[in-house]
């Protein structure tokens, strides 16, 4: 099947090779259909771990696995390297990087991006990480960065290249506050003798008044304390007003210069053009049915971070999490095959498996329900279900030796500047950049 050919089966094309979209692929196996997956990588991240991957725990390859190969065994399955750039709902085609592609059924699955709410100066100097290339940019920077600090010889020197602020106090923010406290706590000193732990400095900052705000009170509270136990400071109700690449400005007038600003505080659903203003909602998401179809359409569908289905019981749509696009991708499965049979379909209901998230080595916080527990059980929990979820028995074996390679060592990772990474490259040749928030 190329992408041109006309075959006696619907086409769906699934637009993004996230969660979301292999499930909606794997669901149509067998299936009298025709998949076609467009994606312009070759391979699945698993976005979880993209902070392992930018603190050197972890080496890239072993997060993203190979969409070919994950539905080599697949018949009726394609996938294409292609960039979306319109939807033409009126023609049921796609224009992508490769040519007009029509559909039967389109399946958007794009996810999300960086949503840095229109500060200019912020998108051009601070730091994103929402996918691999951006993770392993910033772990170039972070490496470089402590390889300058080595040769300043005084302290005021130092201190811009060995301070971290991370912006965003959800998961994102947390881990890898975690994560970069242990490389000051164990890591540090071993690699880098010239530098002192004392002068690394680590801040997690946000404008709510809790860290982790979705997870509930008790698991807050003891990621809060777990974070400051190793050293983070964390600073609640602060909002940003700046950063030029130098200097990072709070409303009120704090100030803390670092040349390290990651920003983890929002994202927005990233889409191609094409579609109805009037069906996108805050956060740049697409608004759709309780079958996840694409209001104003009959066959598009979107799903996962993209998608913002507004309920009752989820005004402001469901959560961005991983889960959701997974059963949203099962469920539209099922549905264009309902569909494609003439057979009722039922409303899309998620069900909320609860939420984990780890603050580094023991310390992680579980909201499963009704139950809720932190600490060491809860960082097994962790790793259990991420390692499970990895695609790849290679990389399942691969994280795992590293994980057990870290916890004896204390000092886990390669932490190797394989190609340089040109801070000045994320500055606007236009000087005049926004210093509202």
């Amino acid at each position: 099947m190329s992408t041109t050919d006309k075959t006696k089966f619907p086409r769906v094309v699934i637009v993004g090779g996230g969660f979301g979209g292999l499930q909606v692929a794997g669901k149509l196996d067998g299936k009298p259909v025709d998949v076609l997956m467009l994606d312009k990588h070759n391979y699945h991240t698993f976005q979880p771990l993209l902070y392992q991957v930018a603190t050197g725990s972890l080496e890239a390859e072993s997060i993203a696995f190979s969409l070919r190969k994950n539905f080599s065994g697949q018949k009726n399955f394609r996938f294409n390297i292609a960039e979306v750039s319109k939807i033409n709902p009126e023609k049921n085609t796609i224009e992508t990087s490769i040519g007009e592609i029509d559909y039967d059924y389109l399946v958007i699955a794009t996810g999300s991006t960086t949503n840095f709410f229109g500060n200019k100066d912020i998108e051009e100097f601070a730091m994103p990480m929402k996918s691999i290339p951006e993770a392993l940019n910033l772990r170039y920077s972070i490496l470089q960065n402590l390889e300058e600090a080595t040769l300043k010889a005084t302290k005021a020197e130092k201190e811009p290249l060995l301070t971290f602020v991370l912006v965003g106090a959800g998961p994102t923010g947390v881990e890898l506050a975690g994560a970069l406290a242990e490389i000051r706590n164990h890591i540090l000193c071993k690699d880098y003798p010239e530098l002192k732990k004392e002068d690394m400095k680590v801040y997690l900052v946000d404008f709510l008044p809790k860290v982790l705000g979705p997870f509930s009170d008790e698991a807050s509270r003891k990621a809060y304390d777990f974070l400051t136990d190793m050293g983070v400071d964390v600073l609640l109700n602060v909002k940003v007003e700046s950063y030029d690449g130098k200097v990072i400005k709070f409303e009120g007038g704090k100030t803390i210069k670092s040349k390290n600003v990651i920003w983890s505080a929002g994202v927005m659903g990233e889409m191609p053009g094409g579609l109805s203003k009037d069906i996108i909602v805050r956060g740049n998401r697409i608004k759709v049915d309780d079958n996840c179809r694409v209001e104003g359409t009959g066959n598009i569908y979107a799903i996962g971070d993209v998608a913002a289905m507004i309920t009752n019981d989820t005004p402001k749509g469901h959560p961005g999490v991983a889960q959701v696009a997974i059963q949203m991708g099962k469920y539209v499965a099922e549905n264009i095959m309902q569909t494609i049979n003439g057979e009722p379909t039922k409303p899309f209901k998620y069900f909320d498996k609860g939420s984990l998230a780890t603050i580094g080595r023991n310390k992680a916080v579980a909201d499963l329900g009704k139950v809720k527990f932190q600490g060491f059980f809860a960082w097994l929990v962790w790793m259990f279900v991420h390692l499970i979820s990895l695609l790849g028995f290679r990389n399942k074996v691969i994280v795992f030796i590293n994980w057990i390679g870290s916890y004896i060592s204390f000092n886990g990772g390669s932490r190797l500047i394989i190609r340089k990474f040109n801070r000045e490259a994320l500055a606007s040749k236009d000087p005049q950049v926004s210093k509202t928030a």
